[in-house]
């Protein structure tokens, strides 16, 4: 029987990981199984020396690994794309975010905002700079723990606002989704694959399940998932 294809994903990709292997597993034959965790800890295990056949992160931080050798040449590629939304905790009244004004609003009325250790907490720092609140809200921000979702903080109480990628908030309990962030203040990140250098005893099947997440039915599930396909 074929070694079962082996794959490390950051958070926000892995209820679609999880779908798709299962239908990859019973379509097409092919064992596949992704171990999902905080993409900087990802990435670290990865320079570390992890063995996996398949990789899926946010794109920089994949493309930081292709650059130095620890993917096959020649096999990343973009996958899909996530908005950053804001969230909650349910059963709050749910702010209106239909311009900057509204979102420069929220922001001021929160007590503690949660965010990530990801791509989409880099961003959310990086906006609220940008509108000039850096100062008033330092005190405010809480980062949640890797591979922890922020809106996890809404739910146990350490937060009553949130931002983090729509697939990992949209399943959480406790969770209201206000939406994605209005205009020139949107944030969306794109997640990228490749084939693993440590892939190199079956690289032609760890190609053919990455060609397999690019298809119609994974973009399908994307979709269902809260992402976009590339190119969709």
């Amino acid at each position: 029987m074929d070694r079962e294809i082996s794959g490390l994903s950051s958070m926000a990709t892995r209820p679609i990981l999880a779908e798709l292997s299962e239908h990859i597993r019973l379509t097409h034959g092919l064992p596949v199984r992704f171990e999902a965790g905080g993409g900087v800890e990802i990435a670290r295990r990865v320079r570390e020396g992890a063995e996996a056949d398949l990789l899926v992160l946010a794109d920089g931080a994949l493309t930081a690994l292709e650059k130095d050798g620890y993917l096959l040449a020649g096999t990343a590629r973009p996958l899909w794309i996530s908005q950053v939304v804001a969230a909650v905790p349910e059963g709050s009244p749910v702010p209106v975010l239909g311009s900057e004004s509204d979102l420069r609003a929220v922001l001021r009325s929160a007590k503690k905002i949660a965010y990530s250790t990801g791509p989409s907490g880099t961003a959310l720092i990086d906006l609220i700079s940008r509108l000039g609140l850096a100062d008033e809200l330092s005190d405010r921000q809480v980062q949640a723990p890797p591979g922890v979702p922020a809106g996890s903080l809404l739910s146990s109480g350490q937060a009553d606002l949130a931002f983090q990628q729509h697939s990992e908030l949209m399943d959480l309990p406790g969770v209201a989704i206000v939406g994605p962030l209005p205009g020139d203040t949107a944030i969306s990140s794109t997640f990228s694959g490749g084939v693993l250098a440590s892939a190199a005893s079956q690289p032609s099947r760890a190609l053919e399940v990455l060609d397999l997440l690019g298809s119609d039915t994974a973009s399908r599930t994307a979709r269902a998932r809260g992402m976009r396909a590339c190119g969709h």
